[in-house]
């Protein structure tokens, strides 16, 4: 009976795996520029104007040697690249910047600059081409002249453990970067700006992913002063953040220039990674803190009370508070959570997959996890102590005593996260 079980759960760890990796290739830079430019063209250049080609993200590399295929004959253009180390590849015609990720480097501030050098010298008859995927962010740090890399760093040190949404970080790091929050429009003027946006957020707001480089603002610098003060976070900004956050006003945007393009998001892989197994779709994203996340997740196992072999989809991104100096991401944190409150729930073969779709969870070179019924049996066969573990936050080294850690290496895309359950027949309810 027991060989039958782990016959069968393997199985269905198969199949979870190749479903995610349907997810992943669901957001292939390259076949979504392809879909959208075949719909809507590249912009033609007017006479003696010129390419200026940004790529920033994990996806920056594939976008942009893409895009440079496909500009028209003959067309005068100039290319760069930013993306993390792990995505570095060559790309013909174009240069390529690497940077770290997600704690920003001396690196990407360097890349940025050259940004900047180049924008600020289009002219009205060229076109700015920003290629934006997940990352782009932490890749592409331009504090203000009043605030120094080192204090940007701090700052994000501080976002990444805050517990904050994607959309409360993104509204800070804006309102301190000259390049955030629209401000590739500003160097660029008078040229026309065209982005495509390969979108790593739920909800696929433009100005969230990446930060909006070359999209209108979250939001005004008050309201990121404010968002820090009502989250108790305020008083731990360095000195010249605050100062700057209490003093600083932006002038306006041109707004009318922004041509945005969505290629890709999560809601396409998940359905992707859906079909592969004819899983259901849950629509209501994963969102906020993991443990709120597997209890949205149990609740949902719970309400369907199939007898049959069943699976369903989800897609997210969810936050950890760090409270311990393990290693891991949310991904692995989540599908640990997940195998402990599964713990006795479900007497037929079940396992459950959270991953990252560019591959990298964290600091750390795993995608995220992939648990069953002998996940926590396995852990503390290999003298693990789940609790310790868990609130050490060391899911990684967790996951890899039970051989649970999914490892594919940077895939070159993102769009936030896949989660997908699968179980096998009921044999008795639970």
């Amino acid at each position: 009976m027991e060989k039958a079980k782990v016959n069968a759960t393997a199985a269905l760890r198969k199949s979870a795996l190749e479903a995610f990796n349907v997810g992943v290739a669901a957001a292939d830079p390259e076949v979504a520029l392809k879909r959208t430019l075949d719909r809507k063209p590249i912009p033609q250049i007017k006479s003696n104007g010129c390419y200026f080609i940004v790529s920033v993200g994990k996806a920056a590399c594939k976008m942009a040697n893409y895009f440079i295929k496909k500009l028209p004959e003959g067309s005068n253009f100039n290319a760069i690249a930013i993306t993390n180390f792990e995505n570095v590849i060559p790309v013909k015609g174009c240069e390529v910047m690497g940077a770290s990720h997600p704690v920003p480097c001396e690196k990407g501030l360097f890349a940025a600059r050259e940004v900047i050098s180049r924008l600020e010298k289009a002219t009205k008859f060229d076109i700015i081409i920003m290629l934006v995927s997940g990352g782009a962010s932490a890749l592409l740090p331009a504090p203000v002249n009043e605030i120094s890399l080192h204090d940007k760093i701090h700052l994000n040190k501080i976002l990444l453990v805050s517990g904050l949404n994607i959309y409360q970080m993104n509204l800070v790091r804006q309102s301190i970067s000259r390049l955030k929050g629209g401000g590739v429009l500003r160097f660029a003027a008078p040229a026309q700006v065209h982005s495509y946006i390969l979108s790593d957020v739920l909800g696929d707001d433009l100005s969230v992913i990446g930060s909006g480089p070359s999209i209108a603002p979250l939001g005004s610098v008050a309201d990121a002063r404010r968002l820090m003060i009502n989250k108790g976070l305020f008083t731990k900004l360095p000195l010249r953040i605050r100062l700057y956050l209490e003093n600083a006003s932006i002038p306006k945007l041109p707004t009318e220039s922004i041509n945005a393009h969505l290629i890709a998001s999560n809601s396409n892989s998940v359905l992707a990674m859906a079909k592969a197994v004819g899983a259901t779709v849950i629509t209501k994203p994963l969102m906020g803190d993991v443990q709120a996340a597997v209890n949205q997740i149990i609740d949902t196992l719970k309400s369907l009370n199939k007898t049959d072999s069943f699976a369903i989809a989800f897609g997210g991104e969810t936050t950890v508070k760090i409270k311990g100096d393990g290693k891991g991401g949310r991904n692995q944190e989540l599908a640990l959570r997940f195998a402990i409150e599964a713990e006795g729930l479900f007497c037929r073969p079940w396992c459950f997959l959270s991953g990252g779709t560019d591959g990298i969870d964290g600091p750390t070179n795993s995608a995220g996890g992939v648990v069953d019924h002998f996940t926590l049996d396995k852990i503390r066969c290999a003298g693990g102590d789940i609790n310790k573990l868990l609130e050490n936050n060391d899911s990684y080294n967790a996951l890899k005593l039970s051989d649970d850690l999914i490892l594919t290496g940077a895939t070159g895309t993102n769009v936030a996260d896949l989660q997908l359950f699968i179980v096998g027949p009921l044999h008795s309810s639970f």
